[in-house]
């Protein structure tokens, strides 16, 4: 008994030892499973990253070649539309190119100042018989025109009087004819007419149009895991 005691006790070490030594494989594997786990996450994520950079990347460059072909056929259409006799006989300076008629019929910003000296001294001006009276212009205000957006066409709205002699209605009649005529759009919503004496005041009130500048820029964005 005395020479199997120590054997046991041996054998029981040996045991003990033994799983130790598992549980301490066991671990290491764990940590080296979990560890390879977290970065083919990181790896994976890192890859799906880059392929979305690359994706942006791709469109910015799509756009790009995009606008540089379209470069070439914007020059022959405006060349064409120099050529155009229908806006060079509209041209408000002789040194203008054609194409500028285009321009000036729908101007990039809301000059009230300028569209009353229009009306002032280019569409009411020079006709025998008619008088201005009165002229008044501003922008609108109401909620069916949104001043941030710069997509569609603004309005200006603008009202004039002028009195003519008691029966000369065609001098009136050239006055709507020089608004018809005029390469700026107008819309006439309203006239009315009063007899003040031996003259005739023709109140009329309309709008006008214009159409915000188009900014073209470069702009960075952030692209996010």
């Amino acid at each position: 008994m005395e020479n199997q005691q120590p054997a046991s006790e041996r054998k029981r070490q040996q045991i003990s030892r033994a799983s130790r030594v598992m549980f301490l494989w066991i671990a290491g594997v764990s940590v080296i499973v979990g560890i390879s786990i977290v970065l083919i996450v990181f790896l994976v994520q890192k890859i799906a990253f880059g392929e979305k950079v690359l994706a942006e990347k791709n469109k910015t460059v799509s756009v790009l070649e995009k606008n540089i072909k379209a470069v070439d056929a914007l020059k022959e259409n405006i060349r064409v539309l120099n050529t155009n006799e229908a806006l060079a006989s509209t041209k408000l300076n002789e040194d203008d190119e054609a194409v500028q008629s285009i321009l000036d019929a729908l101007p990039a910003d809301g000059n009230t100042t300028a569209l009353a000296s229009s009306l002032q001294t280019k569409l009411l001006a020079g006709i025998a018989g008619v008088q201005l009276e009165t002229i008044n212009v501003d922008s609108v205000t109401s909620d069916d025109t949104d001043s941030k957006d710069t997509s569609s066409v603004q309005k200006l709205n603008f009202a004039f009087s002028v009195s003519v002699d008691a029966g000369n209605y065609e001098a009136f009649a050239k006055v709507l004819e020089r608004l018809e005529q005029s390469i700026r759009p107008f819309t006439i919503t309203g006239i009315t007419i009063e007899a003040q004496g031996t003259r005739v005041v023709v109140a009329v009130s309309g709008v006008s149009y214009y159409n915000p500048a188009q900014t073209v820029e470069l702009s960075e964005k952030v692209v996010k895991p």
